[in-house]
């Protein structure tokens, strides 16, 4: 895990994860560990939803071994969420799920809970290397 001081004053936090499944248990956490350090117990679980949807995304639809999952707190009241993949082509949508369907909720779940969400493509020129799907809540103390 990395900790990286922020202009906000807040220590940011950032870990390379392997993409599976069952590495979504570590997003979770880490989000939990970085908003106990920020005295946010309170929304820990909140921001622990959001990452582990971003992360679901780029398990199922990312490539590459590893993704980069990060947060940080730029303001007093908001907490950021993201991960890196390497799929540039891939962009999240955010789509209406049917009932029967599996899938297809988790960007309609960070649409409800996020002040805002969004990607940035990742690189330099024509050949990005992948993105960073974000999300950003306020946290209300």
């Amino acid at each position: 895990m990395t900790t990286t001081p922020r202009a906000a004053g807040y220590p940011g936090y950032s870990e390379t994860m392997t993409r599976t499944p069952e590495t979504a248990r570590k997003a979770r956490r880490l989000a939990r560990v970085a908003m106990c350090a920020w005295d946010m117990e309170d929304a820990g679980d909140s921001a622990a939803l959001l990452l582990t949807e971003l992360f679901a995304n780029a398990v199922r639809h990312a490539r590459g071994e590893c993704v980069r999952v990060i947060i940080n707190r730029p303001e007093d009241d908001r907490v950021y969420v993201a991960v890196v993949d390497r799929e540039p082509r891939h962009l999240p949508e955010l789509c209406e799920a049917g009932p029967d369907d599996i899938n297809g909720r988790g960007l309609a779940l960070i649409e409800e809970m996020a002040d805002r969400w969004g990607y940035d493509l990742m690189g330099h020129g024509r050949r990005p290397w992948g993105k960073r799907v974000w999300a950003e809540m306020k946290v209300i103390r």
